[in-house]
């Protein structure tokens, strides 16, 4: 019994083996390698030139004491308080004002007032005494001179005095504003508030020499920065430098950006994305899923389950995308995930579709 086991034993084995192995055989040519796939629809790429830089402010005054006096801190109509740093001010609104009544009295500028009023009512008199021949034309130029002199010596006297109320140099917000105890005496150039108007912003650019022939005045500027990477601010090239310069071969140029909304702040680190060319309705396609080798760039498509691969050459690109100028047509099925193991006429499985939405 034992021999015949034996005997059997080998052939047992052998049919095995060779069911298992034709098993495996099996398994392996049925293999489809998953991929993710994107039906190739027209859009539009656009082409950037992309720099940083910090943004200041188009317009910052710092005010000054002109003259020494009693510090006053006005209130602000707006709040009720006292002016405070971030408040909106208007051109000509006086923020502080300085008393001296001594300096005030020196001035004399009722006398002055006075003193011009007697000027002009004389010039008229002998103005009308002149032309009735009861004057003589000295004596008419005499009045004149006098008149001159009493409304420049009334004005200036009123210069002086308006330098004890200093105003909003223009529509802004105080960004500056240094401490100093209400009623005390301050000297003249002390700083007393800065002010800053943002709702237009400014950078300084430096681009490479190669962009000069693609930069433009007016030409559209795609702004972000850190804090509001959700909003895209518009600029603007507001002016462009003829001059390269030789030591670092590179041109100037300055964004203006519409800050309307107040996102950015002056002294803001922000990322530029200049426009310098764009194309519509052409094949864009992801620029991750360009293969590029010695003999070109290629990418998978797939039709009925085989991939298949297409050389292509290409367009513009910016950091995502890129234009496919030959080797792709509309409506074909580009595999966008899980081309990296792929072959030439290799079988897939496509396990999920992109819409072209979520690409575009």
């Amino acid at each position: 019994m034992k021999r015949l086991i034996h005997s059997f034993l080998p052939l047992a084995l052998a049919i095995l083996f060779i069911a298992c192995n034709g098993e495996e055989s099996n398994i392996q040519t049925e293999i489809k390698i998953p991929v993710s796939v994107m039906s190739i629809k027209p859009q539009s790429i656009s082409k950037f030139i992309e720099t940083t830089g910090t943004v200041y402010s188009s317009k910052e005054g710092t005010m000054k004491s002109e003259l020494a006096g009693i510090y006053r801190l006005q209130r602000n109509p707006a709040t009720g308080k006292a002016f405070a740093l971030g408040d909106r001010v208007r051109s000509g609104q006086v923020i502080i004002k300085l008393e001296d009544r001594e300096y005030e009295n020196n001035l004399q500028l009722e006398g002055k007032r006075l003193n011009l009023e007697l000027a002009e009512n004389n010039l008229k008199k002998q103005k009308s005494l002149y032309d009735k021949g009861g004057v003589t034309q000295t004596e008419l130029k005499n009045a004149s001179i006098e008149y001159v002199n009493a409304k420049y010596s009334f004005e200036n006297a009123e210069i002086q005095l308006a330098k004890m109320s200093v105003r909003a140099p223009f529509d802004g917000v105080i960004v500056e504003l240094p401490y100093y105890t209400e009623g005390v005496r301050i000297e003249q150039t002390q700083n007393l508030f800065k002010v800053m108007e943002y709702n237009r912003l400014l950078m300084d650019v430096k681009l490479p020499e190669k962009h000069l022939p693609e930069v433009t005045l007016d030409q559209k500027v795609q702004i972000t920065n850190y804090n509001v990477a959700k909003d895209t601010i518009i600029g603007r090239i507001d002016q462009i430098s003829p001059v390269v310069d030789a030591d670092t071969r590179t041109f100037q140029s300055v964004l203006e950006i519409d800050n309307g909304k107040s996102l950015l702040r002056p002294g803001m680190f922000i990322k530029a994305a200049i426009l310098s060319e764009q194309r519509d309705s052409t094949i864009v396609i992801p620029k991750e899923t360009v293969i590029s080798r010695q003999d070109g760039k290629v990418v998978f498509t797939v039709e009925n389950g085989i991939a298949t691969e297409k050389t292509i050459t290409t367009g513009l690109e910016n950091l995502d995308a890129i234009e496919v100028l030959t080797g792709l047509k509309l409506n074909d099925r580009l595999v966008v995930s899980g081309f990296e193991t792929l072959r030439n006429k290799s079988k897939v499985s496509v396990i999920q579709k992109l819409a072209y939405e979520l690409f575009h």
